[in-house]
């Protein structure tokens, strides 16, 4: 691994979709003096970015190509088919790919599923959209239909459309990628944090933190009570009654106890 100061601030890639913030709020817990800058990069230029190092790593769309980048994959996501809210496929809880026969389905150049020309359901748009937010618009136009991860679908929410999950279609995973020859130890940090390691199980800068942190004062010891004074007569009790089982001033109950009740006065 590289020292720490030769990269005093670490630049995480994201593509549409993926959203970084859960990570990089415990970020700055764990390192607020080193800043993190969130770079918004397109699908199709997320492992370009990583790979020429305009980065640090990446929150990006598998395949990488494992030669030059290492992975952790994070997450797989369900896939979506969006369409008009009056298409008869709203009526439907989940969608199969034969139920698209009659549609035409776009195929937009920034794909994420990974179709081959061949193997995409439905019928074939004339032409391709250049981005999946020009796929939408067409959607919205009620032109076709368009199969995308389900957070793309969300990204891209209108009033007049909605979206049901397709079954035994492609799926996207995201990993968070970075080079292999560029693994710093703010690297080795966030994978931690991705992970979900704590604090004081992290191998990045973040443990050395927490072990140079002061140590917790110990609680002063409370001194024992004293034991309760022996009297003369016996050990004293709960209560206040002596070994003998009188408590204090019975023998003067048993005095007036033989002294009899007083007289009734006539």
């Amino acid at each position: 691994m590289t020292d720490m100061q030769v990269n005093p601030s670490f630049r995480l890639a994201y593509v549409p979709g993926v959203t970084p913030g859960k990570w990089a709020r415990v970020w700055v817990e764990r390192l607020p003096d080193v800043p993190l800058d969130l770079v918004a990069v397109p699908s199709e230029e997320g492992e370009r970015t990583v790979r020429e190092g305009s980065a640090d790593a990446g929150l990006i769309r598998l395949p990488v190509d494992k030669d030059v980048l290492s992975a952790i994959p994070l997450y797989t996501e369900t896939t979506v088919v969006v369409f008009p809210k009056d298409h008869w496929l709203a009526a439907a809880e989940e969608v199969t790919l034969d139920d698209l026969a009659e549609d035409v389905v776009f195929h937009p150049l920034d794909d994420t599923l990974g179709w081959a020309a061949d193997a995409l359901p439905g019928r074939p748009a004339i032409e391709r959209p250049a981005t999946t937010a020009d796929a939408i618009e067409l959607v919205a136009a009620n032109v076709g239909v368009l199969l995308v991860p389900q957070s793309l679908a969300r990204l891209h929410h209108r009033r007049d459309l909605t979206y049901r999950p397709v079954v035994e279609a492609p799926q996207s995973q995201v990993a968070l990628s970075w080079p292999q020859e560029r693994t710093t130890d703010l690297v080795e940090e966030f994978i931690g944090i991705v992970r979900g390691r704590t604090v004081n199980s992290s191998r990045g800068r973040g443990a050395g933190q927490a072990s140079a942190a002061p140590a917790a004062q110990p609680k002063k010891a409370v001194a024992p009570r004293k034991p309760q004074q022996q009297k003369a007569g016996g050990q004293q009790r709960a209560g206040g009654q002596k070994a003998g089982g009188q408590k204090p001033g019975a023998r003067g109950g048993a005095a007036a106890a033989r002294r009899g009740k007083p007289k009734r006065r006539s």
